[in-house]
């Protein structure tokens, strides 16, 4: 397994220095992705890339989560990387669990990891909202396997990854955390849930824009949805073998 760091970041600069300082621990190359950040964050960027030897790539304008991160995935490929670890740049994931994630990642290799969050704190609105995601994916997957799909602290198999994103439309902002995990699903990749701990920093900084990002989840579970009635026959087949 070649494994490597992917951070998308978008006018999150107040953690990266120290991001970047826990990530040294753990020997793995960085791919960091400014999505369009403003002159403060994107020179703090170009700072940490060139001394702290990470690899940056750089969107002109802000194009979404989604789009920074099949920004990276794809540079990772191209690069020889066999996983891709995400983290979000605001600070709010354990990175001791880092080691237990890549445990798991090397003894199934094929399998996707990702954190199972037990929130510190966190707003009631994003709180009903996960479960309502939650609700709909089990209803998309016809499983229960998949415990939560909004937490971006996870470990892609690449190839299977990069995979689904070239055969299927994904989007480019916050519903990509999601989509990606069902698609991989729907080709049987396996999904391996870790709980860890996630904590909102108080004075975090969230991009959601309520109007637009619940249209753009609503869409994405509306075509997720008749995906699914499309492979319900293949779908139900597993679960019975299962």
């Amino acid at each position: 397994m070649r494994c490597c760091a992917l951070i998308p970041v978008y006018n999150h600069p107040h953690r990266l220095r120290q991001l970047l300082a826990m990530l040294a621990d753990y020997s793995l190359p960085v791919i960091l992705v400014n999505d369009g950040s403003g002159p403060h964050c994107t020179a703090l960027l170009r700072e940490l890339a060139a001394t702290e030897h990470a690899t940056l790539l750089e969107h002109s304008e802000n194009r979404g989560k989604g789009a920074a991160l099949k920004s990276g995935l794809f540079h990772a490929r191209a690069q020889g990387f066999s996983h891709v670890l995400q983290i979000d740049a605001d600070g709010q994931h354990n990175l001791d669990d880092i080691p237990a994630l890549l445990a798991l990642a090397e003894a199934q290799p094929g399998a996707m990891v990702s954190g199972v969050p037990r929130f510190h704190n966190i707003p009631a609105l994003r709180f009903y909202s996960r479960y309502l995601t939650h609700a709909m994916v089990w209803l998309n997957t016809l499983s229960l396997e998949i415990r939560d799909t909004m937490c971006g602290f996870r470990i892609y198999p690449l190839a299977a990854t990069c995979r689904q994103i070239e055969q299927h439309h994904t989007g480019d902002r916050m519903q990509f955390d999601t989509e990606i995990m069902v698609y991989l699903h729907w080709d049987g990749t396996q999904i391996v849930g870790l709980p860890t701990a996630v904590d909102y920093p108080a004075d975090g900084i969230s991009h959601f824009r309520a109007w637009r990002d619940t249209a753009l989840l609503a869409i994405s579970h509306t075509r997720l949805f008749f995906g699914m009635l499309r492979r319900l026959p293949q779908l139900l087949a597993r679960n019975f073998r299962g």
